[in-house]
């Protein structure tokens, strides 16, 4: 009898390592199904995540320009604009991607977005800095040859910034816009051609792109959970 009752307890106890090796490995699988979600996506994979790397470049491009050419108010700029970036990599953790990415303005094709008459052509595609690529409109002179700062002569009414996409600067406040090409008091409205949905806003500060919304005007056109609009028309309205 005291044999028997020996063989039952080694039996329940190799009965209870199997089993527990059995959870163990299953809590691992699961541990690493569960790491492998949670692997922060890249611009490349998300539009959110694209729109934030693209808001986190032109940001970056801002503070790396005004240290290179500084003045006496590059220092608060910069401070202001370091605050920024903090937070859209605030952003980016919370959307799950891969935090500080960065990508400059793309304007890469729109090409379901056709030139409008009388305005500046779609060939007149900014660089990675927003400054657009003169001499692409031969019929236009007066609007593509002031290559350091196209878009600050246009007239008033006219379309601008031709297959610029439209990020966040990440500032709070007022809807307001910042520009490398139009000086502050200019009035720029935005449409997003994707809702339709369109803002009017006036520039208030420098930025490294042609048009950046800060984030109440981006609210204002912007799709749910998107960060970058690119289908947009911009006009120079005051």
């Amino acid at each position: 009898m005291s044999r028997r009752r020996t063989l039952g307890t080694k039996k329940k106890i190799a009965l209870l390592v199997s089993a527990a090796t059995v959870a163990g490995g299953g809590a691992f699988v699961m541990a690493s199904t569960s790491n492998a979600a949670q692997t922060p996506k890249s611009a490349s994979e998300s539009t959110v995540c694209l729109g934030l790397a693209t808001a986190l470049g032109n940001n970056q491009k801002f503070i790396a320009d005004q240290r290179a050419n500084p003045d006496a108010q590059s220092e608060a700029r910069i401070a202001n604009r370091e605050a920024v970036v903090a937070e859209i990599k605030r952003k980016q953790e919370a959307s799950g991607c891969t935090v500080g990415e960065s990508a400059q303005d793309s304007q890469t094709a729109q090409p379901s977005q056709p030139a409008q008459g009388g305005q500046q052509g779609g060939n007149g595609q900014q660089g990675g800095g927003g400054q657009q690529a003169g001499g692409a409109q031969p019929s236009q002179p007066a609007a593509s040859a002031p290559a350091a700062n196209p878009g600050g002569g246009a007239a008033a009414g006219q379309q601008v910034c031709n297959g610029s996409t439209v990020t966040l600067s990440g500032e709070g406040g007022a809807p307001a816009a910042s520009s490398n090409q139009f000086p502050a008091g200019t009035k720029l409205k935005v449409t997003n051609l994707d809702n339709n949905k369109s803002t009017t806003v006036e520039v208030t500060s420098v930025s490294g792109s042609c048009v950046l919304l800060n984030n109440a005007a981006f609210e204002q056109v912007r799709e749910p959970g998107k960060f970058l609009i690119r289908r947009a028309v911009i006009e120079k309205v005051g």
